[in-house]
């Protein structure tokens, strides 16, 4: 995977932040690569370490025609493990450039249709999965684990700057719970939940890790659920994209970056304090909203 030794961490400043005294930073995940690059990578890192530990030479996963997930997956496939791709939805005429670029790869996509889906978790459907493709290492959607968080906890690891916040978008938390793992008492993590009506999530992030004292999760900048735009916010992407020439994703970092700026604005963040704000990256899927 493509592990850089330095991330860019790139100051944002313009009126806002400058009137109410705060200093914003961006942790450029996104540079990394676009199919791979992002936090998924992270979440990605222990879990093929330990398949391979586990002696398993198959990883099979689940994602949707646009996943970040599965794109990066795609760069792992190989002869040392090769990657299933179980995706939600019949196989379409045209294929997404997402489900192109795992094609390319060498990724073998499966397809289920979406009610059969919904039973992603469900032993019947594992069990009926294994007598398909055979013994392979279960990564769940989205790829959050255990494996997940530990990778995760190390995106804090390039950024070499003291700080206060700091700011991810959330959809399934293992970013996040990593991410807050990593932190000292002083720091609060705050993440900005993508999902509609996403009041489970805390107690996801529970059960991954022990401590989330710093941890406060925002649901109020979903914009109507998962994926969901509104004029707004697609006028508050091109803004922020032309003020700091920082391309956004539309169903993370656009949703997460639009609270943090409203937040500003309402005086949530001490004077003087220093946020970090994390992209998660997810440019690849914009052309699912874009064509």
């Amino acid at each position: 995977m493509p592990f850089p030794d330095t991330i860019p961490l790139q100051k944002l400043e313009n009126e806002t932040t400058r009137l109410h005294q705060v200093n914003l930073y961006v942790l450029r995940l996104d540079t990394i690569d676009l199919y791979a690059g992002g936090n998924k990578i992270f979440k990605l890192k222990y879990n093929l370490k330990e398949a391979l530990k586990q002696g398993f030479k198959k990883i099979l996963t689940f994602g949707g025609a646009w996943s970040n997930h599965l794109a990066a997956i795609a760069l792992v496939n190989s002869k040392q493990l090769s990657v299933i791709a179980i995706v939600r939805g019949e196989e379409p005429s045209v294929y997404s450039d997402t489900l192109n670029y795992c094609k390319e790869k060498g990724v073998q996509l499966h397809f289920v249709s979406r009610e059969a889906y919904r039973n992603k978790t469900s032993p019947a459907f594992i069990e009926e999965l294994k007598n398909k493709f055979g013994a392979f290492y279960l990564l769940p959607e989205g790829g959050t684990n255990a494996m997940a968080v530990k990778g995760c906890k190390e995106i804090v690891n390039y950024i070499h700057i003291d700080f206060d916040y700091i700011c991810s978008a959330v959809g399934s938390g293992g970013t996040i719970a990593g991410i807050t793992s990593a932190l000292k008492s002083n720091q609060q993590a705050l993440g900005f939940a993508v999902l509609k009506g996403a009041d489970y999530l805390m107690e996801e992030i529970n059960k991954l890790i022990t401590l989330t004292t710093n941890l406060k999760l925002n649901h109020d900048y979903h914009f109507g659920g998962y994926a969901k735009t509104s004029p707004e916010l697609i006028s508050f992407k091109k803004n922020f994209e032309t003020q700091f020439s920082i391309p956004l994703d539309y169903v993370y970092t656009v949703k997460m970056f639009y609270g943090i700026f409203d937040l500003i604005k309402k005086g949530y963040f001490t004077q003087n304090s220093t946020i970090i704000a994390i992209h998660t990256g997810g440019l690849q899927g914009n052309n699912g909203f874009e064509k």
